[in-house]
């Protein structure tokens, strides 16, 4: 007869926790692909107005520091360092800087959890994953949750847009959101997008290693996000998802790059000109992105450019360390044009009428600008630079694989910074897709130095 198991005499968990805890020791990135997973549970209608949102996700990504914390508090003891000191020096920078602009806030208690977020976000948790991606294989499993949210956030968004039980949009609710509701209207965009360019990575890879059959079925799945993408009716994400696939195919391979362009405007005069499955609606949002004047503009383009204009006015009048994190709301309507609007209007996937309240610019650029001034803009700045110029090197250097899917995440995410900010269900996305490319930038000659 077989012995029950006794606890640990030192810890007292029982063998089941300590075992898993233990794993996750060994292998942290299955805790950030978790995280990447979690995104896709619904929350329900939320107060967009509260100063904290806390998501599973977050949860998560929280227990992802601190495993990685353990393990840096242990190398710490046996006198070895396991963050590239260049990381290291790059996220610290980003840290003294938003502390700076929290200081200088006009409330510095009201900008506290703003400071939270932004170290969250952009210090915190892109190096527990940069700490937690050790190989190749843990990139492949974070890249793959990156793949498995995205067709979970794509079916349910293509069954939304199909069956008209989306978001409201043009009198309608066709709006595919995915599991996010109408209250979060961008966001299974971005997990679409961020899916269908690690499934392009993930092909690239396989391709590179001759296994054709994996490098088909993930190029189909990056095909097949398109629609969902489509009919989210995301500009900024269109824009973003173009250029970042371009980058990432013209650095690996220019006649493939071709090759996926042909493809790609074949299978839009099939689903557009052969099913009609919104062809009309996405030609129509596309054109909206200039409509700025005439008898009806697009009121949320206007409002986005006005929200510009007044991130500007703010930053003009506090240039060195902005008016502090989270204080954009309360400087907005003594620095914005008289034409903008009060809110956006949202509806529909089984929520009621709403209308949201514009609490952010809209561009993480002029965010950081108006909120953290040069200070803080010029840290950002750096970080994201060099992120850049070193997933651009492995990219070449690899001439794809999953270099690739480093450089088409961050391109895709600084793109969509001219058009968007952190907030949001997804925000914890952006934390990885930085550590990501952290991941690619810091290359294992660095690695093992820090070791």
């Amino acid at each position: 007869m077989p012995q029950p198991r006794q606890a640990n005499p030192q810890t007292g968990a029982p063998p089941g926790r300590r075992e898993a805890l233990l794993a996750l020791l060994r292998r942290p990135s299955a805790l950030a692909a978790l995280t990447v997973l979690l995104v896709c549970v619904p929350l329900g209608n939320q107060d967009v107005t509260a100063a904290v949102h806390v998501t599973p996700a977050d949860v998560a990504s929280v227990g992802l520091v601190a495993i990685c914390g353990l393990r840096v508090l242990s190398a710490f003891r046996a006198g070895r360092a396991l963050a590239p000191t260049r990381a290291a020096v790059l996220f610290c920078v980003i840290a003294v800087a938003v502390a700076a602009s929290t200081i200088a806030s006009r409330d510095p208690s009201q900008s506290l959890s703003g400071f939270v977020r932004l170290i969250q976000v952009f210090v915190l948790v892109p190096l527990a994953v940069l700490l937690a991606l050790r190989e190749r294989l843990d990139l492949v499993l974070v890249l793959g949750a990156m793949v498995g949210a995205a067709v979970i956030e794509g079916t349910v968004g293509a069954a939304q847009f199909l069956t008209g039980t989306g978001a409201s949009y043009a009198g309608g609710s066709a709006r595919a959101v995915g599991t996010f509701g109408a209250q979060d209207v961008m966001a299974m965009s971005a997990v679409v997008s961020y899916g269908l360019l690690a499934a392009l990575g993930l092909a690239l890879e396989a391709r590179r290693a001759g296994r054709r059959r994996a490098s088909w079925l993930l190029g189909l799945t990056a095909a097949g996000l398109v629609f969902p993408l489509a009919v989210s009716f995301s500009r900024g994400s269109w824009i973003a998802t173009g250029c970042a696939a371009v980058v990432a195919l013209v650095l690996s391979d220019v006649r493939l790059a071709l090759r996926g362009a042909l493809f790609a405007a074949a299978a839009a005069v099939v689903l557009v000109g052969g099913f009609g499955l919104g062809g009309a609606s996405v030609a129509e949002r596309l054109g909206s992105i200039t409509t700025v004047a005439g008898a009806a503009p697009d009121h949320s383009v206007t409002d986005r450019y006005d929200l510009w204009t007044t991130a500007g006015r703010i930053w003009r009048d506090h240039p060195v360390t902005g008016v502090g994190p989270k204080e954009f709301p309360q400087f907005r309507d003594g620095h914005a044009p008289l034409r903008l609007s009060s809110g956006s209007d949202t509806g529909g996937a089984g929520a009621g009428f709403s209308r949201e309240p514009l609490l952010s610019p809209h561009n993480m650029y002029l965010l950081l600008l108006s909120e953290d001034g040069l200070v803080g803009l010029t840290a950002f700045a750096a970080l994201f630079l060099s992120l850049l110029l070193g997933t651009v090197r492995r990219t070449a250097r690899e001439r794809g694989g999953l270099g690739a899917a480093l450089l088409g995440l961050l391109v895709w995410q600084l793109v969509d910074f001219l058009y968007a900010d952190i907030g949001g269900t997804t925000t914890v996305l952006v934390s990885v897709v930085v550590g990501l490319a952290a991941f690619g930038t810091f290359d294992a000659s660095d690695r093992k130095a820090a070791t």
